[in-house]
């Protein structure tokens, strides 16, 4: 197949893996007039429909999911074939893509990388924000970074923290005319600020430990965010307690500006972790990468 109907067949894969224009228009820098255009191209070429389209959705028809089960895969392993010969030259070179969470991305990855990139020009990055526990070989992402717990066993994991405390806070200010809690039966009187699943779109539950006892609680509050930056400043400045992880509200704690309560009941999860598939060719670029990045006990 010519190069241009290569172009166009990685377009509509695109296409297909979002199920959505304005998405894969977003991820190929591409307008989304411009996709709609080259998947009708294909499609008349091919003489067959690949995607069902309406005003909210966009799916693969029976020949388009085919194409995407069968075809796809062959392409990515042609693309990682390239990537290991082009890894041959004298420096690492290509893109590694990131998922993690913001301020992990803040505080872990952003500081070990950035000084490295300046000695490797060839080297692209690119990190997105996603508090989804995303499949990274699905959205072609060639690292995820989540707690030890939450990485599939078919994964390599690498270390990237020591374990991650958490602690619930509030501010000064909020417990001026509150008591302290004291008993997981004590949140459930106290306003507590709440964060949204993005998976799932339901409510993230408190994981505590209460007696030995792994306990999820279902705390409720007036303020509800999907981002650990949102939480932790909406409790500086009041609104009520927050539940997140010690290196994000330590610093605050420290220096006055939050309270830590209930420390015996907030658990230790299992340290960050970066994750990738077991690969045939990993690149010098994504072991660059894993090495700059990694826990340096």
């Amino acid at each position: 197949m010519a190069r241009a109907k290569l172009d166009d067949l990685l377009v509509f894969f695109a296409v297909a893996r979002e199920r959505s224009f304005t998405r894969a228009a977003a991820k190929l820098g591409m307008t989304q007039s411009a996709l709609s255009h080259i998947v009708r191209g294909l499609e008349a070429r091919m003489g067959v429909r690949l995607l069902i389209r309406t005003t909210r959705s966009v799916s693969p028809t029976e020949a388009g999911e085919r194409l995407l089960q069968n075809v796809a895969p062959r392409l990515d392993e042609v693309e990682a074939e390239i990537a290991a010969i082009s890894d041959l030259g004298d420096k690492p070179a290509g893109t590694i893509r990131i998922t993690a969470i913001d301020h992990v991305i803040d505080t872990v990855l952003w500081p070990r990388l950035a000084p490295i990139l300046p000695a490797y020009p060839d080297l692209h990055v690119e990190i997105t924000s996603d508090y989804r526990l995303v499949d990274i070989a699905a959205e072609r992402y060639d690292i995820g970074v989540r707690f030890g717990d939450q990485v599939e066993k078919d994964m390599i994991a690498v270390r990237l923290t020591a374990d991650v405390r958490m602690m619930i806070v509030g501010s000064p200010g909020y417990f001026g005319d509150r008591p302290v809690p004291a008993s997981i039966a004590d949140l459930h009187r106290h306003n507590c600020i709440t964060l949204r699943l993005s998976s799932s779109g339901g409510v993230y539950a408190w994981e505590l430990r209460d007696n030995g006892r792994d306990v999820e609680v279902r705390v409720r509050g007036q303020c509800m965010f999907n981002s650990a930056y949102q939480i932790l400043n909406a409790a500086l400045s009041g609104c009520g307690l927050a539940f997140v992880p010690e290196d994000l509200a330590g610093p605050a704690v420290q220096d006055g500006r939050l309270i830590s309560v209930m420390e015996a009941f907030c658990p230790s999860f299992p340290g960050l972790h970066a994750y990738y598939p077991s690969r045939r060719h990993s690149s010098r670029a994504l072991a660059l990468v894993i090495a700059a990045i990694r826990h340096k006990a």
